[in-house]
């Protein structure tokens, strides 16, 4: 929140407010998630499994009415995407004559069992046409570029109970309590998505940006471009893999680096933010 004002700062310092009392609001007295499972007509419980998409989804149901309070305090009409694959997932909207958009996607991911200091990393919004032409409404819910800011609102979770879950079970109201949770010790950010970035592509093919994967960083929104600034962010992104520079031995390839980005466009290496993926020790 360094170096705002106006509507973002306002806005910065409400949700940020408001996400201090989420884990407390989707978690039960011992920490696990308050949620355990589906229910039936005829009071049948089914557990959830611990795939990824289904925590996540319900985990957005579970924290939707609380948004829907935190527009109403505060004044913001509150619009959804109107397409599963559209950007972001919610774009908070002011009053007035010139209202301001701010955009905040959800995110999930759990922390890792062997290295519990990162999570497994998520995708940041895609660097493809929206990202690169600002007045784009391609697959996004307004232009890019008439946003005040893109946020992340992400939830970071141990994965539990994975022996003790069976989803062949059906369980009866009486045994609700004895149920284990999938998911517990919740941390909750919020942050803007370019702090948490890292040079690398999210996932395969997709042309999504991928996060950085330490856990203080990004709750800190310290990643890789967090001393840089947007700018740079922006820069590096919109011309991913699209910029062809040769090596001492004269070989071609494209940037996919920040560091190599930084040289190419003669800035100070010495601002990139290193990922530390390896405790204690720079990677």
């Amino acid at each position: 929140m360094k170096n705002i004002t106006g509507e973002k700062a306002k806005f910065e310092i409400a949700f940020t407010d408001f996400v201090s009392g989420l884990a407390e609001y989707i978690s039960s007295s011992d920490g696990q998630w308050s949620v355990k499972g589906f229910i039936d007509l005829y009071k049948n419980i089914y557990t959830i499994s611990h795939d990824t998409k289904i925590i996540s989804k319900i985990l957005e149901i579970h924290i939707f009415p609380k948004l829907l309070d935190f527009a109403k305090k505060h004044g913001y009409k509150m619009v959804l995407a109107e397409h599963q694959n559209y950007y972001p997932d919610i774009s908070f909207i002011t009053d007035g004559e010139n209202p301001k958009r701010f955009a905040v996607d959800f995110k999930t991911t759990y922390r890792r069992a062997d290295k519990p200091h990162l999570c497994n990393g998520f995708t940041l919004g895609s660097h493809g046409k929206y990202f690169e032409e600002r007045t784009s409404t391609k697959n996004i819910q307004f232009p890019y570029g008439s946003y005040s800011g893109h946020y992340c609102l992400g939830i970071i979770y141990d994965r539990i109970g994975e022996s003790q879950i069976d989803e062949t079970k059906i369980f009866t109201m009486d045994a609700l309590s004895s149920i284990a949770s999938v998911a517990g010790n919740f941390q909750i950010f919020f942050v803007e998505k370019w702090r948490i970035a890292s040079d690398k592509s999210g996932s395969g093919n997709t042309a999504n940006i991928g996060s950085i994967n330490n856990i203080a960083d990004i709750v800190k929104g310290n990643g890789m471009f967090a001393k840089l600034g947007e700018k740079w962010f922006d820069d590096y992104w919109m011309n991913y893999r699209k910029i062809t520079i040769a090596d001492e031995n004269g070989e071609t390839r494209k940037i996919s680096k920040l560091k190599d980005f930084v040289k190419y466009r003669k800035g100070d290496t010495a601002l990139i933010v290193s990922k530390k993926n390896t405790k204690g020790k720079r990677a």
